[in-house]
């Protein structure tokens, strides 16, 4: 279902045609239960063979808000095709309030060159005891 690129920093997931909540649910929680992962390693969710979402608006918030293992400050790129994909992905995108660092692409390619691009652009820096947003 996934897969931990440790050297890249890096956790691949792609869900087939039907997505419900418990399959994101099970991935969370192996997630957690994976001694090779770390909750700030980017992600890159592959929704673009999902033809049905099977979820209700509480269980997508409990999602977003409650199960999500990754930090704030985590870049997460969705590959998403059709609409009701880019649907889903923007509903975690807002439910998480970060168009920052939670971004939408039409395709791996694009997806994995802004994964490995710089740093996200508000990145948290310790300066002689002080913490500053970095732009």
């Amino acid at each position: 279902m996934y897969k931990i690129s440790r050297h890249k920093r890096l956790v691949s997931v792609r869900f087939g045609r039907t997505l419900l909540f418990d399959d994101v649910q099970s991935y969370t929680i192996a997630l957690y239960a994976d001694p090779e992962f770390d909750p700030t390693f980017s992600e890159i969710v592959d929704l673009s063979v999902v033809e049905e979402l099977v979820m209700t608006p509480e269980e997508t918030m409990k999602l977003a808000d409650l199960a999500d293992p990754f930090s704030p400050g985590a870049k997460r790129a969705f590959i998403a095709q059709t609409d009701m994909q880019i649907r889903a992905a923007r509903m975690h995108q807002l439910l998480r309030n970060d168009e920052v660092n939670i971004r939408i692409f039409g395709s791996i390619q694009e997806a994995e060159a802004w994964i490995e691009s710089a740093t996200p652009q508000h990145a948290l820096t310790l300066i002689k005891g002080q913490s500053r947003i970095r732009t």
